[in-house]
């Protein structure tokens, strides 16, 4: 099995960033889901309200985070600054307190995308004095994982052989097939033990860390969203056929798998990396 493709999303639910290498933590690869979007209450906003945030273009260098939208100028946020004004946000079952990137960004957003519920959008950044845990029922003793802003894993796993299976299945109804971003994964494989096997638990081991896949991706409309333009070109495409390929007891419509980080802390990860996997934990 090897790795084909790396990516983050610095901003939750904006555009990702492709890498050819990256270093593994136990949070995730470095500043994935860092920021996201938040109303007027704290509550995390995502391509479920908003499909148009996909077309926001981030990219990244050693001193700052830019956001690109072809509509108007760029926004620029520095990596380092001095943020002391906390605000509590909200992320599923997560209360928490962010640091909100202020009324610049706040205007940013504004200009392009109107207000949300009445009031502008603010963007917020990870405050890492603070840690977001995976549930325990995830872990097995003795190990520890965190998140930021990811939805509850700090990696996503999806290989190449469950897309093509997808799209033959799309195409055999006479839909369109989709390309790998639909499903936002960290970690892009090649193959498993067959399509769909990374709904399954999995560990899998590269030259000096080990991931373990411990919850299959229970996918939601954020997947009908083409992240190249921002809209839903068919609002129940992928989801209706994905629902029908399940191969789980469960119901559902699942594709990748939820992972986290066994050893290897620091370890770097590149596009080729070649792994191998054992079924179970």
């Amino acid at each position: 099995m090897i790795v084909t493709d790396l990516i983050i999303y610095p901003v939750k639910a904006l555009g990702g960033i492709r890498l050819t290498h990256s270093t593994l933590g136990v949070t995730g690869l470095p500043w994935d889901r860092h920021w996201m979007l938040v109303d007027s209450a704290g509550r995390f906003v995502t391509q479920r309200q908003l499909p148009a945030l996909a077309a926001i273009r981030p990219s990244l260098d050693e001193h700052q985070l830019v956001l690109q939208h072809p509509q108007q100028p760029s926004l620029t946020i520095p990596l380092q600054r001095e943020l002391s004004e906390l605000t509590p946000v909200s992320l599923w079952q997560s209360e928490l307190e962010a640091f909100d990137e202020g009324a610049e960004a706040a205007d940013w957003l504004t200009r392009l995308l109107g207000e949300y519920r009445g009031a502008p959008l603010r963007l917020v950044r990870f405050n890492r004095a603070q840690s977001r845990p995976i549930k325990a029922k995830y872990l097995e003793p003795g190990e520890t994982s965190h998140t930021e802003f990811a939805d509850g894993f700090p990696f996503l796993i999806a290989s190449r052989q469950s897309l093509a299976a997808l799209n033959a299945a799309l195409e055999a109804n006479g839909e369109a097939p989709v390309g790998m971003e639909r499903f936002r994964a960290n970690i892009v494989v090649d193959e498993l033990d067959g399509a769909f096997s990374e709904l399954n638990e999995y560990r899998l081991e590269g030259a000096g860390y080990t991931l373990a896949i411990r919850k299959p991706c229970q996918r939601c409309p954020v997947i009908t969203v083409d992240q190249a333009s921002g809209t839903r070109p068919n609002p129940k495409e992928p989801l209706r056929t994905l629902l029908s390929l399940n191969p789980l007891t469960k119901p559902g419509a699942f594709f990748g798998g939820n992972a986290v980080l066994l050893t290897g802390e620091g370890e770097g990860i590149r596009v080729g990396d070649v792994l191998a996997a054992k079924a179970g934990r």
